[in-house]
């Protein structure tokens, strides 16, 4: 059974659409010796790529009532199966045929690692085909939010993101987006832990993990509506956000869609100069289009726009920078994040000081631009995106060369 097409996961059909795919897949340019992310081959479907009226249609095609579907997505959606063994009120012959066709494939666990306070974890997992996913936890006292990839690993190559070193594997399937959040789910649904602070589900969702979500624009909405679904998970649109690096068609095509998700744009620099420096994707979006986008989307959905600046020292966090940042901003329904990088495995960039923050926070402060400092949670544990995968590669690279040169002296 065929995934739903891009049209039906979309709230937008004009012809354009499948232009802009590919555009944006070009983009996509893999690491070395990688293929090409539109020649990729895509992973085995599992049961959770399917929404529930694909599933109703295949228990009906295995010769089973339609019933059956409801009782399967409750096991999922509301229990967080990660075996069909567990769907105890399901006739065992259904189960096994939808074992052969469309397997579970739960997410493989590599590290889990949890900050001191308990309030955030991360988790490094492997995808069915080896390829290497992060997501993270992050408990406050009024939210327990999930931030999510929707890449194994990432084309933008933005100078500042541990995950932009790995380069590009491939986009991740809708299960596989979704399945990130199912585990924590069952985590705050079942294992007993103080630390929680009284959690019980997840509530809010930020896709700001490995990946550039609007790459991977059909899987990311399909993920999108299963969590918003009322028999899925029924999360508020407005409980959701999405980060893009600044890709102008599909900010546009995200205008037109259907459901308030929030949108967030990594900003990080207010010229093309430095912009491109940092982002190599200003040089195919430049500034000027990517805020006319911007307004454009505001005039579209009335709905704010947050703009995430990542402070780097001596590069993007002086006054001046600050004052260019607040005239490209100006009159524009807006919030500002300003984040003083996290440590960068191998990089020599630092995040800006105290001070510089405050000195930067003050100048927005003279153009009216509301602004807030987000220090990211979980320092301790390489939360920030693609830390751990790239702490990992490193070590797994520095053991097989010991081993090498063991060999070599031995021989």
């Amino acid at each position: 059974m065929e995934q739903v097409s891009a049209s039906l996961e979309v709230n937008n059909q004009s012809e354009g659409f499948a232009r802009d795919l590919a555009a944006i897949e070009a983009l996509n340019l893999p690491r070395a010796g990688a293929i090409p992310l539109n020649a990729a081959r895509k992973p085995r479907l599992s049961l959770l790529d399917y929404d529930l009226p694909e599933l109703t249609e295949l228990v009906k095609e295995l010769g089973f009532p339609a019933f059956r579907a409801k009782q399967i997505w409750g096991w999922l959606y509301q229990n967080f199966a990660v075996e069909y063994s567990e769907m105890s009120n399901v006739p065992k012959a259904l189960l096994q045929k939808l074992a052969e066709l469309a397997p579970l494939a739960p997410l493989e666990v590599v590290i889990e690692k949890v900050a001191g306070d308990g309030q955030t974890r991360k988790v490094l997992f492997r995808l069915a085909d080896g390829a290497e996913i992060e997501s993270v936890l992050m408990l406050y006292p009024d939210r327990a939010t999930v931030c999510v990839s929707t890449q194994a690993g990432c084309a933008m190559g933005c100078t500042f993101c541990a995950t932009g070193q790995l380069g590009l594997f491939r986009n991740l399937q809708a299960g596989e987006i979704v399945q990130q959040v199912l585990h924590f789910e069952r985590y705050l649904s079942y294992i007993p832990d103080p630390s929680a602070m009284g959690h019980k589900r997840v509530s809010n969702l930020v896709f700001m993990g490995m990946g550039e979500p609007l790459a991977n624009y059909v899987n990311l909405w399909k993920s999108i509506r299963r969590f918003h679904d009322p028999v899925g998970l029924n999360m508020g649109a407005r409980k959701m956000t999405v980060s893009t690096v600044g890709l102008v068609p599909m900010i546009r095509r995200f205008a037109e869609e259907d459901l308030p998700v929030n949108l967030a744009i990594s900003l990080h620099a207010a010229n093309d100069t430095l912009r491109s420096s940092m982002l190599p994707v200003n040089n195919r979006f430049p500034v000027a289009d990517l805020i006319q986008a911007c307004r454009d989307y505001i005039d579209k959905s009335n709905r704010r726009v947050s703009f995430e600046y990542t402070l780097v020292e001596g590069q993007n966090d002086s006054p001046a920078a600050a004052r260019e940042l607040g005239r490209l901003l100006h009159g524009m329904l807006c919030h500002v994040n300003l984040i003083p990088m996290n440590p960068v495995p191998g990089s020599k960039q630092r995040g800006s000081t105290g001070e510089q923050v405050k000195a930067f926070q003050a100048e927005l402060d003279q153009f009216g631009i509301p602004n807030s400092v987000r220090f990211e949670k979980g320092r301790d544990i390489q939360a920030a995106c693609g830390q751990l995968k790239v702490e990992k590669d490193a070590t797994e690279l520095k053991r097989a060369a010991k081993v090498a040169r063991d060999n070599s002296n031995n021989g």
